[in-house]
């Protein structure tokens, strides 16, 4: 229920803040409240219908992960089982650096590394979980986890440069 192409720009902004930069929900004013409830539907000092924007703040976590599935399945060739590791890269890059800066490191260790050509979707999964999960110190990896070679082969990666003499920054505070 989009009708011009600068408040769909405006509806893309608002959803990206919302779910890939983890910022604050938007609030209804108001007097949008009560004018809404009279209508039955969206204000008209709303730009669009945020019925749907409203859905996704109710329960960020589902609604990133959605996307992030939705990611993954929109990129896969039809008929293959993975996404080649450039695209898988971009899309962590959009989609996971904003919020686990760590990512980036992740992306710099794997054309270094040079081994890993795609990216399935346990791959896809994990480095997510792993996003979520892990310290971006990497204080609490467990290397006799569950994860899979590609992030075993980056914790260690990232453990030598510490190792070396030459301090990892985490890339947060690059």
């Amino acid at each position: 229920r989009i009708s011009s192409l600068p408040v769909l720009a405006q509806a893309l902004r608002e959803l990206e803040d919302l779910l890939i930069r983890d910022k604050e929900a938007l609030t209804r004013s108001a007097s949008a409240s009560s004018q809404a409830k009279k209508r039955g539907g969206a204000s008209t000092k709303e730009p669009y219908n945020r019925t749907r924007y409203r859905e996704y703040a109710s329960d960020r976590k589902a609604a990133f992960a959605d996307l992030y599935q939705f990611c993954f399945t929109l990129a896969k060739p039809p008929q293959a089982r993975n996404i080649d590791l450039e695209t898988a890269m971009a899309l962590w890059s959009v989609l996971l650096a904003p919020r686990y800066p760590i990512v980036n490191d992740l992306i710099t260790f794997l054309p270094v590394k040079g081994t890993y050509k795609g990216a399935n979707k346990d791959i896809w999964n994990m480095v997510h979980e792993f996003c979520r999960v892990v310290d971006p110190s990497l204080s609490n990896y467990e290397a006799d986890g569950a994860w899979p070679s590609l992030l075993d082969d980056f914790v260690a990666w990232m453990k030598s440069k510490t190792d070396d003499g030459a301090e990892a920054v985490p890339a947060k505070e690059k």
